[in-house]
């Protein structure tokens, strides 16, 4: 690609905007803690999952792409690491440092047995195994995800984790300081129910769940991508994980003889749905594959 397209080269490099579109988000969260400090609890589960879960989920996907270093560049990898933690802030749960730790695995050994811990366990693929009990696999996947590498791959805590760690749980104590428990809530469910159940977690399953025989990886250029940093661009994104995601549909469009005729996802929704009730796709809808370590440099 590169060598017919070089000037995708130029893609590559930093977003400019990044970190203040990430920003306004979540000083967006941090002024919607204030406003649903007062609600009753049935108002917070509802605007946890129809708006500030929506942002939180938005939030993991912006720190996928500064886990690939866009938001400041790669000659300021700390300036990225650090800017994940404020990213993280109203998620309510320390995530960043962990993505990232695991997150290189899935790019260097995509679909590796014991390396990429996207793919389900064995447990997960025989269990999950009815329309019933895929339903409940998707709403409890924010506990697959935060589980599984621990059991996949466990890998030594870093200081970066226990900074991340310490931060989060810092500013969830000084809104419940300031505001009392209903905000932490609203955050932390907003969190859990987006990443799980929820019409944007369609790409999930839609980025590397073989619905086609030979193809592992699709993308969707649907409406949701507004929202999700073009994280359905997964193609292009795994093509060049270092150009962000703003410019990921530009790839596309320049090197459209080598995506136009791959299939693709046309909706999120119908991703999960296809999920849940087609006897022929479930957590087993993976390739698996043995792949020998890299050597670090």
């Amino acid at each position: 690609l590169l060598a017919k397209y070089p000037e995708i080269k130029a893609l590559m490099g930093p977003d400019p905007h990044l970190k203040w579109i990430v920003s306004g988000m979540v000083f967006m969260q941090l002024l919607a803690c204030y406003l649903v400090k007062d609600l009753s609890w049935k108002w917070i589960f509802f605007w946890a999952y129809g708006f500030g879960g929506c942002i939180n989920h938005s939030l993991t996907l912006a720190i996928h792409d500064i886990s690939h270093n866009v938001a400041f560049g790669n000659k300021q990898a700390k300036w990225n690491r650090w800017f994940a933690v404020f990213a993280n802030l109203p998620i309510g749960i320390p995530y960043s440092a962990s993505f990232k730790k695991y997150h290189i695995d899935h790019h260097r050994y995509l679909g590796g047995d014991s390396l990429d811990v996207d793919i389900p366990t064995d447990f997960e693929g025989w269990f999950f195994c009815t329309p019933l009990r895929k339903l409940l696999w998707l709403f409890l996947q924010p506990l697959f995800y935060s589980l599984r590498p621990l059991y996949v791959n466990p890998k030594a805590i870093t200081r970066m984790e226990i900074f991340n760690a310490l931060v989060q749980f810092s500013v969830d104590l000084i809104i419940y300081y300031l505001w009392g428990l209903k905000p932490v809530i609203y955050l932390i469910a907003g969190t859990i129910l987006c990443l799980g159940l929820h019409p944007i977690s369609g790409h999930f399953i839609a980025e590397h769940y073989m619905f086609l025989k030979g193809y592992e990886t699709y993308s969707y250029y649907g409406p949701l991508n507004w929202l999700t940093f073009n994280v359905g661009y997964h193609m292009e994104h795994h093509d060049f994980p270092s150009i962000p995601g703003c410019r990921l549909p530009m790839v596309k469009k320049i090197a459209a003889e080598y995506y136009d005729n791959l299939p693709h996802h046309q909706s999120w929704i119908r991703v999960l749905w296809d999920f849940v009730f087609d006897d022929s796709i479930g957590p087993y809808s993976r390739v698996k594959r043995l792949c020998k370590l890299a050597k670090e440099s």
